[in-house]
């Protein structure tokens, strides 16, 4: 969970137009109006909502007064109904729940996130509300509020963190960085040190208190070594590089010619995945980043066109019994993995993740659907792990529905329809990370006509015309009815009467 502060706006707060937009065409909801006076509402206009902040927003040394938030989950960990109400909460935290304010659920992007949009004039006093050092209040107001709604105390994660048993303040620092927080050295006294989370100081701590230990003649670093050798047998301990450049990314233009950047870079496998899964164990590679490539591949795209730099060792954190080891002490690196000079996208690698990938059919039905969109740059089938994960009743909702719609108007561009090798059909929605059979999606009913498109408009085609013989029999019978009746209303025929007619005078 990140909160992002925009950069303040004029008087005519065009936040409140940039969210009307998203929600006029179709990738934002209103969610929460708040403190407005009552002829202020869902119904009114953006101009009446902007017309209204502006009024109360007079304030002549103030002349930027908007306050313009963003608070984004990752992927679809938290609805639209807990966004909100993590952001009013984060609105209080920050100063400004007694502020008018609105709250646009946004689903346009893979990441769920919600805009507030608000005054810096304080609508009780008419003065500036203070925002001196905004970003960093804006991330410990969010903490507070992540804490007291799902108990994600920031202080119990760092004093839990300390208490694992560690050799050197190296080990303690990796320990720390794993889990968001950084380590930095403390500007008044040089024997202290700050932990740090998103820039905001949380703790520090004396460097004479830490308390090191070692592992020797541990038991436990038995029974790891024997885990490790098992799994190796079981999943892939091929080992790949991931490049994170988001950074970069979000650099101007001037700023991404500097030569010295680098990507971070992370080094994963399958048998990594699956140690950190069952049992906690948490292997993180070292790497120089000077080191020439192990494979020259002039095919292979990289995010910074680096180097794949190889690691020359590995920590072992052991989240279980709460201590770090030096992975030599375990298992030789070379022995337990295979290096590869394979690289992956971050931001492509974790949505990959977040597939509810449930057996090797799914996986290689999701490979075909990347390489159809990017058939140059294909993950290899080692960075696709399976996961039991399932997606909540709202996820598997909205997937069920838009590919019902696809298959109706082939619509919205995010489904998509794949062919297993054994004939079996999947559908893949890349913006919900949702791969999974067909038939389980639809029913069996409307399975059976995707199957069978022909027979079905021809049963269509049979039905149309047997309705369209009723139809002209129930005409034709009208209209012989029409000419079949007498003017008397008796349904006779006026001919057969005037005979009859005759007949009696003659007689």
């Amino acid at each position: 969970m990140i909160v992002k502060i925009m950069e303040p706006a004029g008087s005519g707060f065009p936040g409140v137009q940039y969210n009307d937009k998203k929600v006029e065409k179709g990738g934002g909801e209103l969610m929460l109006m708040k403190n407005f006076p009552s002829f202020i509402n869902e119904n009114s206009s953006q101009q009446e909502v902007r017309n209204y902040l502006k009024s109360i927003s007079k304030n002549e040394r103030v002349k930027k007064p908007q306050f313009h938030a963003a608070i984004s989950t990752k992927f679809q960990e938290h609805t639209k109904e807990e966004l909100t109400r993590i952001a009013e909460n984060f609105m209080d935290e920050l100063g400004y729940g007694k502020q008018p304010f609105i709250v646009v659920f946004h689903n346009d992007t893979e990441n769920h996130h919600a805009h507030i949009v608000s005054t810096r004039v304080s609508k009780q006093t008419g003065k500036k509300i203070n925002d001196s050092y905004e970003k960093l209040k804006a991330q410990k107001a969010l903490s507070r509020v992540m804490e007291k709604l799902y108990g994600l105390s920031t202080q119990e994660q760092i004093e839990k963190l300390l208490s694992y048993r560690y050799s050197s303040l190296k080990q303690l620092e990796l320990l720390l960085e794993r889990n968001g927080f950084r380590l930095s050295q403390n500007k008044n006294d040089e024997g202290a040190l700050d932990i740090l989370k998103n820039g905001v100081r949380e703790k520090t701590i004396n460097v004479v208190q830490l308390n090191f230990s070692s592992h020797k003649n541990d038991s436990r670093a038995w029974q790891l070594k024997a885990i490790f050798l098992k799994y190796k047998e079981l999943y892939s301990s091929k080992v790949f590089k991931i490049e994170d450049c988001r950074a970069q990314e979000a650099m101007l233009p001037e700023e991404k010619q500097n030569e010295n950047w680098k990507p971070k870079i992370e080094f994963e496998s399958e048998l990594q995945k699956k140690l950190r899964d069952v049992f906690g164990l948490d292997v993180v590679f070292h790497y120089k980043e000077s080191e020439p490539p192990l494979i020259e591949d002039s095919n292979k795209k990289t995010g910074s066109g680096t180097a794949a730099a190889r690691p020359f060792g590995y920590t072992l954190i052991d989240h279980k019994t709460g201590s770090v080891y030096k992975g030599s002490e375990i298992v030789k690196m070379n022995e337990l993995f295979e290096f590869t000079s394979d690289t992956i996208d971050k931001r492509l690698f974790e949505s990959l993740k977040d597939y509810n990938i449930a057996d090797e059919a799914s996986k290689q039905v999701l490979l075909e659907h990347l390489k159809r969109q990017n058939p140059d740059h294909t993950p290899k089938d080692f960075m696709l792990f399976e996961t039991k994960k399932r997606k909540n009743k709202e996820i598997f909702g909205s997937v069920r529905n838009e590919v019902k719609q696809y298959l109706k108007t082939q619509n919205p561009k995010d489904v998509h329809i794949i062919r297993s090798e054994e004939g079996k059909y999947y559908a893949i929605n890349s913006k919900l990370h949702y791969v999974g059979e067909l038939e389980q999606l639809i029913g069996e009913k409307d399975y059976q006509k995707f199957l069978n498109p022909a027979e079905n408009q021809q049963q269509v085609s049979v039905t149309q015309n047997e309705k369209l013989s009723k139809e002209l029999n129930r005409s034709i019978n009208d209209l012989i009815f029409q000419f079949s009746k007498s003017s008397g209303g008796t349904g006779k025929d006026p001919s057969e009467e005037e005979l009859k007619k005759r007949r009696k005078k003659r007689k």
